[in-house]
């Protein structure tokens, strides 16, 4: 028996975060800020190409263990059958846009710096609802995750604190759309 590199993609994206953190935690205390999280609304320099950079890179970083695990349980038990059903490249592309309109909702809206990869979660739990999708067919569990995930979030985003709820559910946002446009490589 050998081990095989199964989904290169979500690997690849969860060893990048297990580094980042680490060297965060025990070497580089300022990594992650600088690197890897996008500004808050109004700090958003259109000038600094770091900035840009943070756009698509904030999903990597995670200020501690915790949350990191937190994240990747569901991107590793998720992530791969997405890969499988829809091709490494798709997942690919499919990781940088939802990275983009998480950062990109972040700067317009939201005053706290934006980091980890929360709206990957909730994007990879929306469009795993689709596996099992039909043109022309809305799957019932799509809805009633949709209505538990989406709507929990909805809710407590009225609360305050360092979570961005907005992230989560633009993530959300866009597994659904992914679910509804993007085929998987399957035999339907």
């Amino acid at each position: 028996m050998k081990i095989r590199y199964n989904a290169p993609v979500i690997l690849t994206f969860a060893l990048a975060s297990i580094i980042v953190t680490a060297l965060t935690k025990y070497y580089l205390p300022d990594l992650i800020d600088n690197w890897f999280s996008v500004p808050g609304k109004g700090n958003f320099n259109p000038a600094n190409l770091r900035h840009w950079l943070n756009l698509l890179t904030h999903v990597i970083g995670h200020y501690d263990w915790s949350l990191l695990m937190a994240n990747f349980a569901f991107i590793l038990l998720i992530g791969p059958l997405l890969e499988k059903n829809y091709g490494s490249p798709v997942m690919l592309l499919i990781l940088i846009i939802t990275a983009l309109v998480a950062g990109i909702l972040n700067i317009l809206l939201f005053p706290i710096p934006l980091m980890g990869a929360s709206c990957i979660v909730f994007m990879m739990i929306l469009l795993a609802s689709f596996t099992n999708f039909n043109r022309g067919e809305i799957p019932l569990t799509f809805i009633v995750i949709l209505v538990l995930y989406l709507g929990e979030q909805i809710i407590s985003s009225t609360a305050t604190g360092s979570i961005s709820y907005l992230a989560h559910i633009a993530g959300g946002f866009c597994g659904s759309l992914f679910g509804f446009f993007f085929r998987t490589k399957r035999k339907k």
